[in-house]
């Protein structure tokens, strides 16, 4: 009898969860919900490189895109809940599809717990060279002096440029009609050829144009100035209360222990603590963020949430995905 309660001890013990102490015990997979080579993709790569040099075990990324994020998501979702599966989740993984989705397949604050901001990238609001508009002021007067008579695109409804430009016009008081796109580039590409009059773009993909004097840029969507481009203003110092901004972060299976989202939420705010490391995202126009603890970003979430639900409405995009 006592044979069999020791085996069935060792068994029992050997099926726990790992905890922080013995973490992580083998390599550790991020899956990143886009395909390789784009931004998000760099900074995981950056923050997995960190990672395995601080905590010793394999770090590697999995590119898995697809479904607005949800195919990464439920993959997570369904991993084993130690730690060793992560998410790089996104702004619409966490707070956006909440209310777009039509049914969400996981519940993000209960499938998916919140481990460590990466990343609040802003976005840049730009006009052709050629437009009379040379500020975010400017804009505002031209839009109210022909309702819906300027066209504005964006990489497809419900996108953060999208979200971004509802969330403008409904603070601004003004109405321009909106040109849907399949991605930013055709959208930027319908700006330069005059056929669209406004766009946010990604700061990695407009910053350059700006910077090359392709476009102009009027506006920059974080509500303080970006150090990446300090002499273009915040559209929040026209429109007060603006903020748009394309956040990541590190996320865990739900039931993941507590331990060990402690220990990843320290490292992670050690990394992004590196005057080094924040040098080289800010060069590749990638906002770090210096993240909270646990607690703090899981409140950051609810409140994004609740902050996009509102915008998603007023566009009119509730249950279209």
């Amino acid at each position: 009898m006592k044979l069999r309660v020791c085996v069935a001890l060792v068994t029992l013990l050997a099926a726990a969860p790992v905890h922080a102490q013995s973490y992580p015990a083998r390599q550790v997979n991020i899956v990143v919900p886009f395909a390789a080579g784009g931004g998000s993709d760099l900074l995981a790569r950056l923050v997995a490189q960190k990672l395995e040099e601080k905590l010793g075990k394999p770090f590697i990324i999995e590119n898995r895109p697809g479904a607005g994020t949800s195919l990464a998501a439920m993959q997570v979702v369904r991993a084993v809940p130690d730690g060793h599966t992560l998410m790089q989740a996104t702004s619409s993984t966490m707070a956006i599809n909440v209310t777009m989705s039509k049914k969400m397949p996981y519940e993000p604050l209960k499938d998916l717990v919140p481990v460590a901001l990466l990343s609040s990238s802003p976005f840049f609001l730009v006009v052709n060279n050629n437009s009379p508009v040379k500020s975010v002021a400017d804009l505002i007067a031209l839009a109210k002096s022909k309702p819906n008579g300027l066209n504005y695109g964006s990489g497809g409804p419900g996108s953060m440029h999208h979200l971004s430009t509802e969330l403008l016009q409904s603070l601004a008081g003004i109405q321009m009609t909106h040109v849907p796109y399949k991605a930013t580039p055709p959208a930027m590409n319908d700006l330069i050829a005059g056929h669209i009059q406004v766009l946010f773009g990604d700061t990695t993909s407009v910053l350059p144009m700006i910077q090359q004097g392709i476009v102009r840029g009027i506006g920059v969507t974080t509500a303080k100035r970006s150090p990446a481009a300090p002499d273009i203003p915040a559209v929040a110092e026209t429109v007060p209360g603006f903020e748009s901004a394309s956040w990541q972060m590190l996320v865990a299976p739900g039931a993941t222990p507590p331990e060990v989202i402690a220990l990843l939420n320290r490292e992670v705010y050690a990394i992004f603590s590196d005057p080094a490391v924040i040098q080289e995202l800010t060069k590749r126009g990638i906002g770090p963020a210096l993240t909270g603890n646990p607690a703090e970003v899981q409140e950051f979430v609810k409140q994004e949430i609740v902050r996009w639900s509102e915008v998603v409405r007023r566009a009119g995009l509730e249950g279209s995905q």
